[in-house]
């Protein structure tokens, strides 16, 4: 490449801009912080599950020799949460505990020998309550209530009612109904919860390092803990060893390390064990869906008529948002003209649940794949020609106002189905193999965020000085997903100039503009229209330099990237050139970029986005799973995987195929084996040995389709990559499973004990397949 052309960045496969630190063991978790006399701190939790606490005597942890703090709730200002409307959890339980494990005290001593006999010393007196540990316990009659102010123990309650149900459903030529129950799922992220504090108390200023996915988040829930001016703390993320969502909301390891730092007046680490980790995952809420779907003869749907119960935990977290993603998304995938969705989240003795990969979708989404492809089997149907039948056509608004803008289900089905050799080799397998096939999608960030200030939804700005490189300043959090590196691309492509020339400073309070934060898979779309912006802004004020240096109109001025000059004959002025003339007279140049949602209308319609805040754009996914099944152990094995995503246009196609893998993987460990099961309120798996996380060993091949379905509105077109593919991964693999054996799985994850009780029963029933109630 010449120095006349613009270098190009998007659409090329690119190393991650943090890779290098990452696997050079340079990279900075909140764990590998340490400051001269460091404190380590500890958090003392309740034993029991519910219960109210009729005295505590922290004294003689204080007199030891060695503490440093003892904070309370006394310590707390205010409750947090992660919705102004949902703040009823305090960082240190407050007269009453609701799941064991919960925060109840905290120390910060010399070291952990010390800090756990600090803790040992508190005397903390329970008067045990009811516990209920099932969504059906916490909703009998006579139930204590969690909270006041939810009668029934019921956090929310969703539904809605579109179309005409009831005669769209008689109109049909097929009526089916399933009964699905799924495991409550943690995200399992390599790196433990951590947080490392440092009071400076001479300023009454605290510096926080947090395990988070959203900074802005934590700076306005420790403000309103601890009772502080926002301005007096400065919030700086570090590396973060994965997220999927565990770290979506404030943790309140978060809050007890800035109370500790602050009444200790020093610094302060806080590192969760695993099991503390297990306990504040804030993962997938067990859930419990019966679904009714309305089909005619050629496969299309007619109604969908569904209820989902989840076990939410014991605060509100992020269960408000999740139930209603579980109704309000059965929309935006097909053409569904009539669906009643009724949706209740539970308040229970255990631990809070929250977001996680895909939040509120994936178990929805696999009652009604699997329904569908049993239905397609009953009509003597195809199950790529029953999805065909019900696809899209963008752009749409669906019947409960989500937009979309482009849609490449349809290109996603023709490759998975082709890669796959689908026609030729399904129904053909040897014995005990099947395969199976499944679609999902994904927004591309919510319009409402969680605390609205009026601001933009991103915000970029761009620094050059006299050395020419260009500053990125985004409060945007990298979690591992590549945001950083995808931003970077998206100034280099704009500019036409390599991405050597950036340096990208992220989510550090006093030097970066504010952002909402990583989850939603907001990031690429939001945070990559801002970079745009910026970057078009720069290249505006680069010009009017070149101009002037050239004495040519700013018309006039052809912009190759690293060169800038008047016409064909011109040998131009080089990008540092053009930085020079620029900064003459003014120094250091700063520019902002920015981006906003679209309006709340399209085609004379309120566009609200059912509740949920309507997205800028879905992604799209279909996949194929071939399975081989133990008749004997049940153990089932995952031979191969073809997944195709719709990204609207992949900035960087090798983080795209890594997120879309990823995905898949998750997948295959919620419908495998993963599973969060509590004894009394008792965690009975939190550690990484009894808790099944698929290893390499049972990781299948997977190819990745990469479909460009370009967004109209996406940066360069580009729309969610890292969410979309994962929760089509449970209904392919059960439909392959039921290719294989004749079974219908009901129950996650599908355990070898699961599915050998269906296999016993279908033998039983004399070979029949087994009912669609719950395994």
């Amino acid at each position: 490449m010449n120095e006349m052309t613009p270098v190009q960045s998007v659409g090329v496969a690119k190393p991650l801009v943090d890779g290098p630190e990452k696997t050079t063991g340079k990279a900075m978790f909140a764990a590998d912080f340490q400051a001269a006399e460091t404190l380590v701190g500890r958090i003392l939790r309740s034993p029991v599950a519910h219960a109210n606490i009729t005295a505590m005597d922290t004294s003689k942890a204080e007199a030891l020799p060695g503490v440093h703090a003892v904070v309370t709730e006394a310590d707390c200002s205010d409750t947090y949460g992660v919705l102004p409307i949902a703040m009823n959890e305090w960082a240190l339980a407050r007269g009453r505990v609701r799941y064991r494990g919960e925060p109840v005290a905290a120390v910060a001593a010399v070291d952990v020998a010390t800090a756990q006999r600090a803790l040992d010393l508190i005397e903390v007196t329970y008067e045990e309550l009811p516990a209920y540990f099932s969504a059906e316990e916490a909703r009998a009659e006579g139930a204590v209530l969690l909270h006041d102010d939810k009668p029934g123990n019921i956090e929310r309650d969703a539904e809605f009612d579109l179309g005409d149900v009831d005669k769209d459903m008689a109109e049909a030529d097929l009526v089916r109904e399933i009964e699905v129950k799924c495991s409550e799922v943690c995200q399992v992220q390599m790196e433990p919860h951590a947080t490392f504090a440092e009071y400076d108390g001479a300023r009454e200023r605290l510096t926080i390092r947090p395990s988070t996915q959203v900074p802005f988040y934590v700076h306005k829930m420790l403000a309103r803990t601890m009772g502080m001016a926002e301005g007096h703390i400065r919030v700086i993320k570090p590396h973060i060893g994965g997220g999927f969502g565990s770290r979506t909301e404030t943790l309140q390891s978060d809050l007890i390390a800035g109370l500790l730092a602050r009444k200790a007046r020093a610094t302060v680490k806080v590192v969760l064990s695993r099991e503390e980790t297990f306990i504040t995952h804030r993962g997938r809420p067990e859930s419990h869906i019966t679904m009714k779907v309305g089909m005619k003869s050629d496969g299309t749907i007619t109604a969908v008529d569904f209820t989902v119960q989840q076990r939410g935990g014991a605060y509100s977290g992020y269960g408000i948002v999740t139930i209603l993603y579980a109704g309000s998304m059965i929309y935006g995938l097909y053409n569904i003209s009539s669906a009643r969705f009724q949706g209740l989240r539970v308040l229970t003795n255990t631990p809070p649940c929250g977001a996680f990969r895909g939040h509120g979708t994936v178990k929805t989404r696999f009652a009604f794949e699997g329904l569908i492809d049993d239905m397609a089997r009953e009509l003597g149907l195809d199950p790529f020609a029953v999805r065909r039948a019900n696809l899209l056509a963008a752009p749409t608004m669906t019947e409960n106002d989500l937009l979309v803008n482009s849609y490449g289900l349809d290109q996603c089905l023709d490759w998975v189905e082709k890669a796959s050799d689908w026609q030729a080799r399904k129904g053909k397998l040897p014995a005990n193999k099947g395969m199976g096939m499944a679609c999902s999608h994904y927004i591309s960030g919510a319009s409402k965020p969680k605390h609205w200030t009026g601001e933009p939804h991103a915000t970029i700005h761009l620094r050059v000085d006299w050395d020419a490189s260009i500053t990125l300043l985004t409060g945007a959090a990298e979690i591992g997903q590549g945001s950083s590196t995808v931003m970077a691309q998206c100034v280099a492509e704009t500019l036409g100039v390599d991405m050597s020339r950036i340096n990208v400073v992220s989510s550090d309070s006093a030097l970066t503009p504010k952002d909402n934060g990583s989850y939603s898979s907001r990031v690429t779309y939001m945070v990559g229209n801002a970079s745009i912006d910026a970057a078009q802004n720069l290249k505006a004020r680069l010009i009017e330099a070149a101009a002037r240096k050239l004495e040519i109109a700013t018309d006039d001025v052809e912009c190759l990237g690293e060169v800038y000059r008047g016409g064909q004959q011109d040998q131009g002025l080089t990008f540092d050139e053009v930085v020079m003339e620029a900064l003459a007279g003014e120094g250091t140049i700063t520019v902002k970029g920015t981006f906003d949602t679209i309006p709340e209308s399209w085609g004379g319609r309120k566009y609200r986005g059912a509740a949920i805040g309507g997205t800028m754009a879905f992604s799209y996914a279909a996949q194929v799973v071939e399975v081989t099944v133990d008749p004997y152990t049940a153990e089932i094995t995952v031979d191969k995987v073809w997944v195709a995503h719709d990204c609207g246009k992949a900035l960087n196609p090798l983080a795209v195929e890594g997120q879309v893998q990823g995905s898949v993987w998750m997948g295959m460990g919620q419908a495998m084996s993963e599973e969060t099961g509590f004894h009394e309120g008792l965690p009975l798996a939190a550690n990484m040995l009894d808790y099944r996380v698929p290893t390499i060993i049972e990781s299948p091949p997977i190819e990745v389709g990469i479909i460009e379905a370009a967004d109209p509105h996406g940066p360069f077109g580009a729309k969610e990559a890292g969410e979309g593919s994962l929760s089509g991964f449970l209904p392919a693999l059960t439909n392959a499973v039921a290719d294989a054996m004749g079974v219908r799985a009901c129950e996650l994850p599908l355990t070898p004990d699961r599915l050998l009780e269906l296999l016993e029963k279908k033998a039983r029933d004399g070979g029949a397949n087994s009912d669609r109630g719950a395994a």
